[in-house]
């Protein structure tokens, strides 16, 4: 064969080679890179793992980052400090935030869960009453966190005043509470699933009600961002939203096993028969906002479980449009 032809060919495939090499590179890079902080790793927040494992963030061009921030404050810190872009913990964090004067508030772009996803745990499985819990202590979580708060609240409305009638203990971290209620400290407990339900099947405690029903419809848990990264990513924040709607919709069209079998990956420890009553426990609380949008109504009655507990001055309300930006959250939906 002629010498020229054959380094003609050479040449050839080694830049078809090489066009082949750069497309998978440029596939490759075409995925915006997202970091989340998620306030705790828990099947509460079931539609975020749906869109991961059913690759709705992949379809958006977003690949998700995921890490654990373990309480609803370490999540804000990491957000403002520029650590994380998006932070998924209750919408209090963003009202104190606001509150502090800070320029470049974080602003709340899509909800993710309507209602308190905790569960009161008992040591018995007793005929609840919420006079039981007089002269009795709780374990609570966090001053000024959502769950905390909230239990202050329903206790309230229960005629169980909190710190008087019952104590609310609120010197256990939010990651070690289920480890502190099993090593013996306090008489009850406030857990999220799956935790509570693996308790209960261990015979370490008998879940006694949900939280949720309990307080009634609130912005439990929603993404924000600082506004200065939602103003310059706003196209990566309208494709995370769009994920999110989609898992959303996806979970209302399935059954409560097929949404455990796509938690698996996500809960490698946890038995898929848990996953799936666990799944059915929410759902049947509707702890899940079926869509990303929040309403004013809904955050408005968070600011009044806040003020109830002594976390947040009425005059200091903050007006909704302060902190939360729809748009994004509506375009998904439409």
């Amino acid at each position: 064969m002629n010498r020229n032809k054959v380094c003609a060919g050479l040449l050839a495939a080694t830049l078809l080679l090489g066009s082949a090499l750069m497309g998978c590179g440029s596939r490759e890079e075409a995925y915006t890179t997202v970091r989340v902080n998620e306030v705790t790793h828990s099947v509460f927040y079931a539609p975020q793992y749906v869109a991961m494992q059913q690759g709705f963030f992949k379809s958006e061009g977003l690949d998700v980052q995921l890490t654990n921030g373990g309480g609803a404050d370490k999540v804000m810190t990491a957000v403002v400090s520029g650590q994380a872009d998006i932070g998924l913990a209750g919408p209090e964090a963003c009202i104190y935030v606001r509150g502090q004067g800070k320029e470049d508030v974080p602003v709340l772009f899509a909800q993710l869960t309507q209602r308190d996803g905790s569960f009161l745990v008992g040591r018995t499985a007793e005929a609840f009453s919420w006079e039981n819990l007089r002269g009795k202590t709780v374990i609570g979580g966090r001053k000024g966190g959502v769950p905390e708060m909230t239990l202050e609240y329903v206790m309230a409305q229960n005629g169980v005043v909190p710190n008087v009638d019952a104590t609310v203990d609120t010197s256990v971290q939010f990651n070690m509470m289920a480890g502190a209620f099993t090593g013996g400290q306090g008489d009850y407990v406030t857990l999220f699933e799956p935790t509570a339900t693996e308790l209960e099947m261990a015979g370490k405690g008998y879940v006694l009600c949900s939280m949720g029903e309990e307080s009634g419809e609130i912005p439990y848990t929603a993404y924000f961002a600082n506004r200065s990264y939602v103003e310059k990513n706003s196209d990566v924040v309208q494709r995370f939203t769009n994920a999110i709607a989609r898992a959303q919709r996806w979970m209302n069209e399935h059954s409560d096993r097929e949404v455990a079998r796509s938690l698996a990956d996500q809960f490698p420890d946890t038995a898929p028969e848990v996953l799936e009553r666990v799944v059915a426990r929410y759902r049947a609380i509707d702890a899940w906002s079926s869509t990303p949008v929040m309403e004013k109504a809904s955050l408005e009655r968070l600011e009044t479980v806040m003020e109830h507990a002594g976390e947040l001055d009425h005059a200091a309300w903050v007006d909704f449009e302060e902190i939360v930006e729809n748009r994004f959250a509506s375009k998904a939906v439409s």
